[in-house]
């Protein structure tokens, strides 16, 4: 399956289909027809929800959704923590609502590092349920209009009543594509390396919708923004706004911050400790370019990678890859290698990549910052007024 996957998202983002292998040119009938069933099927939902069909659930407090238009390595789960940061910042109590896809690694992340803020986590597919059940055991208050599950609002202001643990807003992880939760605020991640692939519909292409349903956001941002030329930085922006001219458009980065060893995940450890080193890349996540990068940035003295499928599940098998490759690099440069992964992959399976002892994994821990541009509006400050209009809060 892990395999399929590969050959699929190859072909997602091949430019020029007469470079495709055999096997990718075979697939491209049966993917051409899945494209287009899964087309007629996004129209006809759409239709339902826009006639009243499908019924759209209003949550009783602000609702900002972090979303993407293709699948994959576009920063969501960073984006969702920088926001519960940036609440919990403002006296607001942050509910994150997320699927949990593929075991919940990204939820288990975001719990582990918001541990000690006052952000509750959700997970579950139905979502409007999942915050049901969270506001009837918290209560919830409403910024906006100052209501609460008490019905005790009084004359006091909003800000006095930010500190409490009721629920204060809510962000909505992976909230595109869930038409059935109204929002506020629509925030939509692009991935700056490889923003729309072949411009295909799943699963011929990397897109879960159409461009044009950039129409329905509020703040595009590019992702890995500090990895991409001036230039493409530009011909996105520029592809996007001729879409929305209004859409406010802001640069984000994952910046390396320290690392840690598996199985110590409070010591911290500076990023000198990969300089001049031989570094095997570990990855099962959406953009294994981007993390490859960052390691790059570090000044190893060699990069060298194993990718895998994004949410892939760690097995013996795959150990047995891994530890292949590190005799093979230990071999070449006479020096014991160091394995990277990222927190995505720590946090899927904490304990299997123990078994590749001797050798030492180490976790890189990053966080996403938003980057300011020269000639370009949009920034840290602007973006963070944005929100506390949204939620009416000074």
């Amino acid at each position: 399956m892990g395999k399929l996957r590969r050959v699929v998202n190859e072909i997602a983002y091949a430019q020029d289909h007469a470079k495709l292998t055999p096997l990718q040119s075979s697939l491209i009938p049966l993917l051409s027809l899945a494209s287009s069933l899964y087309g007629i099927t996004l129209s006809l939902r759409r239709s339902f929800y826009s006639f009243g069909l499908f019924s759209k659930h209003r949550l009783p407090v602000p609702v900002i959704s972090v979303g993407n238009l293709t699948w994959g390595g576009n920063g969501k789960t960073p984006m969702v923590e920088f926001l519960a940061h940036c609440l919990a910042d403002s006296g607001i109590s942050p509910l994150i609502l997320t699927r949990g896809y593929a075991g919940g690694d990204e939820a288990r992340m975001l719990q582990r590092h918001l541990l000690k803020r006052p952000a509750k986590i959700g997970v579950g597919a139905n979502r409007a349920a999942t915050a049901a059940s969270f506001f009837e055991k918290y209560g919830y208050i409403d910024p906006c209009s100052c209501k609460s599950s008490e019905r005790t609002c009084t004359d006091q202001k909003v800000g006095s009543h930010l500190k409490s643990e009721k629920i204060g807003a809510v962000i909505l992880d992976d909230g595109m594509q869930h038409w059935s939760l109204s929002r506020d605020l629509e925030i939509v991640m692009v991935n700056g390396l490889m923003p729309w692939g072949n411009r295909k519909l799943l699963p011929l292409g990397p897109l879960r919708e159409p461009l044009m349903a950039l129409k329905r956001a509020d703040v595009a941002v590019i992702h890995h923004a500090d990895l991409v030329s001036e230039q493409n930085l530009s011909d996105i922006e520029l592809e996007m706004r001729d879409i929305k001219n209004s859409l406010s458009v802001l640069l984000t980065r994952m910046a390396p911050s320290y690392l840690f060893e598996v199985g110590n995940v409070n010591a911290k450890i500076a990023l000198t400790a990969v300089c001049n080193a031989v570094l095997l890349s570990v990855s099962a996540i959406g953009s294994a370019n981007a993390f490859v990068q960052s390691l790059q940035k570090l000044g190893a003295y060699c990069v060298d990678r194993l990718d895998f499928s994004d949410h892939h599940l760690f097995q013996a098998r795959d150990i047995e890859i891994i530890r292949k490759k590190l005799g093979e690099l230990e071999g070449k440069f006479n020096s014991k290698p160091i394995v990277v992964v990222t927190e995505k992959d720590y946090d899927r399976d904490r304990e299997v990549l123990k078994h590749l002892e001797p050798f030492k994994v180490l976790v890189l821990c990053s966080k996403l910052q938003i980057i300011s541009r020269r000639g370009c509006s949009e920034d840290e400050d602007s973006f963070k007024k944005l929100l506390k209009e949204v939620l009416n809060v000074k």
